[in-house]
């Protein structure tokens, strides 16, 4: 096979979340388990870090990679989902795991898929976890797919934890309330292992604290370390200064210029300072800073208040539950701006309500649906977004929307473009 035949094969033989949804997710780390074990404990060979949370954790982890890069360790970086590639998933020091390697891997363990029937998501861990191991990396930086008690990733002993943000999302799996979402996320927490917290939340933080007491881990809360003078973006970055619990004044500039890398950063910078208080990671202060200011050409990420174009602004953001659309939108409501254009599509097994209530009624909508079997189509989105008062058309591909757009606006005009990953992932830049 070739590799669009060995991807074409995953997607038919494996159930898979991001085209399923819940009916893909099998929870418990039994399969994951006797994977792993089948193939020598590949999760054993390296040191690891393990982020989860709601938002965030994504950036979060490409941050620490980028970090650990600086001080010129030979990094894994896991994450999920991919936009362009699958390959996007599993890096070493921000190059994707070849397309070759793919295929030579399931090739030579494609009885394992047959004996154990995993998910396309415990395949993918395997898969990392294996190239790790294969590479010789000294660190490796895992985030979660959901949740994290039951995660795939959770086999893992990891050096340190951290966990970003807890917000409505997958309730269908985690839980219909912040508290139980926030308890499978402490799932995570392990005996005597330092855990971070990026953002101190009423609802969450006994929680984290009694499962830190329970495992015996030392837990800090970032704004208990980090505090924030100033933030600011300029020329499409963002610059912050702050201080810290064991540095004075410093300043720091993030590629993302979006708000709510404000919190992902603090939480970052706390985690580094836990770290090295812990003497798990001989980390250089200056070397963190770096490794934040030179994060996306180190690991690449994508997606996150992503610039398309100037004049008007195109921004493509992967916001797509409550919070997250919220802190975009309130990054949004500070540009000056003509008019707004909002491209928007959703999955369907998301509550749409929660979020269409979040839009702005004096925007122009183009509503879209990716070409995915979990996506809420364009004219249904439509249907409910004016429950909320929120106008416009619809237009199945996001391309023709982004094109209709440009068409209509003005050179003061703002697009964004946003609601779900898949839908970002469509856009031909």
């Amino acid at each position: 096979m070739d590799y669009k035949e060995v991807i074409a094969f995953l997607y038919s033989q494996l159930p898979v979340f991001h085209r399923e949804g819940k009916k893909a997710f099998k929870p418990g780390l039994g399969n994951i388990q006797q994977l792993c074990e089948r193939l020598g404990n590949p999760q054993d060979s390296f040191k690891a870090l393990h982020i989860a949370g709601t938002n965030g954790k994504g950036s979060s982890s490409h941050f620490m990679a980028s970090i650990l890069q600086e001080h010129g360790y030979r990094v894994g970086l896991y994450t999920s989902p991919h936009l362009k590639s699958f390959t996007e998933r599993i890096k070493i020091n921000g190059q994707n795991v070849s397309e070759d390697w793919v295929v030579q891997f399931v090739e030579k363990n494609i009885q394992l898929i047959q004996d154990i029937k995993p998910s396309f998501f415990e395949w993918t861990v395997l898969m990392a976890f294996s190239y790790f191991k294969e590479q010789q990396v000294e660190w490796a930086v895992i985030e979660t797919g959901l949740g994290g008690r039951l995660d795939s990733t959770n086999i893992i002993q990891p050096q340190a934890c951290l966990i970003t943000n807890i917000s409505w999302d997958h309730q269908d799996i985690l839980g219909d309330s912040l508290e139980l979402i926030a308890g499978e996320k402490a799932g995570i927490i392990k005996p005597g292992v330092p855990i971070c917290i990026s953002e101190r939340q009423s609802f969450s933080e006994q929680i984290f604290q009694k499962k830190a007491q329970e495992m015996k881990a030392p837990i800090v809360f970032a704004e208990d370390k980090i505090q924030w003078i100033s933030h600011t973006n300029v020329q499409e970055q963002l610059l912050l200064q702050g201080k810290s619990s064991q540095h004075e004044t410093f300043e720091v500039a993030s590629p993302y210029a979006g708000e709510y890398q404000v919190k992902n950063i603090a939480g970052i910078l706390a985690w580094c300072e836990q770290i090295q208080e812990q003497e798990i990671i001989p980390l250089q202060w200056e070397k963190i800073l770096e490794g934040i200011e030179k994060s996306k050409v180190n690991t690449q990420l994508r997606g996150r208040w992503e610039i398309l174009q100037k004049n008007p602004w195109i921004i493509a953001d992967t916001g797509h539950n409550e919070s997250g659309i919220t802190q975009l939108l309130l990054q949004v409501a500070q540009q000056n701006q003509g008019d707004l254009w909002i491209i928007l599509g959703m999955v369907a097994d998301k509550d749409i309500h929660l979020v269409l209530k979040l839009f702005p009624q004096n925007a122009h909508y183009i509503f879209c649906q990716a070409k995915n079997p979990r996506a809420l189509s364009a004219e249904k989105l439509q249907k409910m977004a004016l429950e909320h008062g929120l106008k416009g058309i619809c237009e199945i591909d996001v391309n023709m929307a982004i094109k209709m757009a440009k068409l209509s606006a003005k050179e003061n005009d703002f697009i964004l473009i946003t609601g779900s990953t898949y839908l970002v992932a469509e856009i031909n830049v």
